[in-house]
């Protein structure tokens, strides 16, 4: 298992590039397992790689994992390395996600033979939109009963998740000199009202939040962020373009396009307030959360083989595409994903080898 971790870390399988280098790791070892085997293309140089064991058609067990990383820090010359200590293994990819690939990878070779599916799905793209998942869930012929996505969860069964939306805002106005108010109109007194009103929409989501929390989640409301604010040329050039960047991350369940709506509606607010500018709105994604009955049968069994109660997490996933196909879906695996996507990102030897053992005993629960 850690050689083959070592192998998936040193092809550099950043979103931006290829993830073909990590199917070529996986895929011979996947057939001499005797599994069938398919590339499931997705954009140039991008695919999906599925694999089954055991009967077609539906139920049994899918354990689903992403082959790409966020990138990393030129400075981090061994990110590509994998490297031991303290107990832990180091390496850019080695908590998200291909620590679990190996786990996977590694409880699948166990002498068992399905009388029901087995899938081993590897996806591209999760980390710039969960692509891969949102091709590989058109398949007619993918249909497990129930699905471990692999995200470092401390070992920590996740039987719900928020969603991710994210909409780019441009207010145009008027360039021109900074001597001469009147001719001009500042985008960026736009922007200004805009994000006034925004705040004000996030503080009527968190008052109406004080009520009680929502299936567990913290926070318990759909959260709404302006991450970027680009405007302006110069000091003394009126601003005639900003551009705004918001997300929110809705509860699952709620319909989670209100919230543009809501955005359009103070767009149209700030244009009647200023109307020589211009405001544009482009929902740029939308995906919703995910949820699995606390009572489900593979939240039980997971949290009877971890010995950790389940929870939920405020941040999206590959489940929410999965849970679409009616399967009981969990998010599971080795690391914490607070170190996941920093400099030095690590997993714990012990979080892969007691992962790999669960994904074993989940194997023959769920597939034999």
């Amino acid at each position: 298992m850690r050689d083959l971790l070592a192998q998936l870390v040193a092809v550099d399988s950043v979103s931006s590039r290829s993830n073909l280098g990590v199917l070529d790791v996986i895929e011979p070892r996947l057939r001499a397992l005797g599994f069938a085997v398919e590339r499931q293309a997705v954009s140039p140089g991008k695919a999906n790689l599925l694999a089954r064991k055991g009967p077609g058609g539906e139920g049994g067990l899918a354990l689903v994992g992403h082959t790409d990383t966020v990138p990393y820090d030129p400075a981090w010359t061994q990110a590509l390395v994998l490297s031991e200590r303290d107990g832990n293994l180091y390496g850019r990819g080695a908590c998200d996600t291909k620590g679990f690939i190996s786990c996977a990878l590694t409880a699948a070779a166990r002498p068992v033979a399905p009388s029901k599916p087995l899938w081993l799905c590897f996806t591209c793209d999760e980390e710039i939109g969960c692509l891969g998942a949102k091709v590989l869930r058109g398949r007619a012929d993918f249909r497990p009963r129930h699905a471990i996505v692999g995200e470092p969860t401390r070992l920590q069964p996740v039987r719900g998740g928020k969603g991710y939306c994210i909409a780019e805002v441009e207010v145009r106005g008027v360039e021109g000199h900074s001597a001469y108010p009147d001719r001009g109109a500042s985008a960026l007194w736009g922007a200004k009202l805009f994000l006034d009103e925004v705040a004000k929409l996030e503080a009527r989501l968190r008052q109406e939040s004080a009520v009680g929390t929502r299936d567990g989640f913290s926070p318990p409301y759909t959260t709404i962020n302006v991450g970027t604010l680009q405007a302006g040329k110069a000091k003394n050039i009126i601003p005639g373009e900003a551009r705004l960047t918001v997300e929110w991350r809705p509860i699952p369940g709620e319909p989670f396009a209100w919230v543009a709506s809501a955005l359009k509606a103070i767009g149209a607010y700030v244009q009647g307030r200023l109307p020589r500018l211009e405001v544009r709105i482009q929902v740029a994604r939308e995906d919703g959360g995910f949820s699995t009955p606390a009572d489900a049968e593979l939240v039980r069994f997971l949290e009877g083989a971890s010995g950790n109660a389940s929870t939920t997490i405020p941040f999206g996933s590959e489940a929410a595409d999965l849970i679409e196909l009616g399967s009981e879906v969990v998010v599971f695996g080795p690391g914490d994903i607070r170190v996941a996507h920093q400099t030095g990102e690590f997993v714990p030897i012990e979080d892969l080898t007691r992962c790999e053992a669960i994904l074993g005993q989940a194997i023959e629960r769920f597939c034999v």
